[in-house]
């Protein structure tokens, strides 16, 4: 496949085609995903076909087009998040048995929280995280976790950049929002009420790695008026045991 007469490189035109699939979005046609991506049909057509003779994409009975095996499994070799999620699946699971609510695990990406695993019951509340989907960094409390704890350049880059309102308690206003980002760092977690969606409470917590660095927020989601005490108890008690995992010694 050779660059576009637009410029466009190789890298680029795959990246934008992997690119349309998401969460909610896992089965697509070959012009969908064109149109999505914006290249020409023809283009479209030809690296979606190269995809799917590769593994890399899959054609179901329907002649949709879906993620293939072939990816995930080259995605998972020797994954960092890979090893991250296997440290905490533990913790997690005994929080999510503990509090009864989603329990979630996230990192930073590309300047957004992106969930690397979720457990719930039948019983836990509204949540719309899913595993490998992102939510903002300033509407969330796992991404206030990270943004908090992250380096400068990344405070002052989502600080200056446009903050929009998932609901009316959305933190909206830069001044707010680095008050809200010292508090965290204060208490070493994060409540977000009513940030995504005003019936849940996010609650996280900052995990680190052998390195002392935060490398991913533990969280749950409880329902809006819950109390967070005891969500923070078991939230605690699992980032230690995960950062145990991880060598952390601090």
């Amino acid at each position: 496949m050779a660059n576009s007469s637009s410029g466009d490189s190789v890298t680029d035109r795959l990246v934008r085609v992997l690119e349309t699939f998401t969460p909610t979005r896992t089965a697509q046609t070959a012009a969908e995903i064109g149109r999505r991506a914006g290249l020409p049909s023809s283009s479209a057509h030809r690296i979606v076909g190269e995809l799917v003779d590769s593994g890399l994409l899959e054609r179901d009975d329907d002649r949709r087009v879906r993620i293939g095996m072939r990816l995930w499994e080259l995605a998972t070799r020797s994954s960092q998040a890979l090893r991250l999620r296997q440290s905490a699946m533990p913790a997690m699971e005994r929080v999510q048995a503990r509090i009864r609510e989603h329990t979630q695990l996230a990192i930073l990406e590309q300047d957004e929280a992106l969930f690397l695993e979720r457990l719930s019951g039948p019983a836990s509340g509204s949540n719309v995280t899913r595993v490998a989907g992102r939510l903002p960094l300033h509407a969330s409390s796992s991404g206030l976790v990270l943004l908090a704890f992250g380096d400068h350049d990344l405070q002052e880059r989502i600080l200056s950049s446009p903050l929009p309102p998932l609901t009316r308690e959305t933190i909206t206003d830069p001044v707010a929002l680095r008050r809200k980002l010292a508090e965290v760092r204060s208490l070493g977690h994060a409540v977000a009420r009513g940030f995504i969606e005003a019936v849940s409470t996010g609650v996280a917590v900052p995990v680190r790695d052998e390195t002392g660095q935060v490398v991913a927020a533990l969280s749950v989601v409880l329902r809006r008026d819950a109390p967070v005490e005891p969500a923070l108890v078991e939230l605690h008690a699992g980032k230690r045991e995960i950062e145990r995992a991880l060598g952390f010694r601090g």
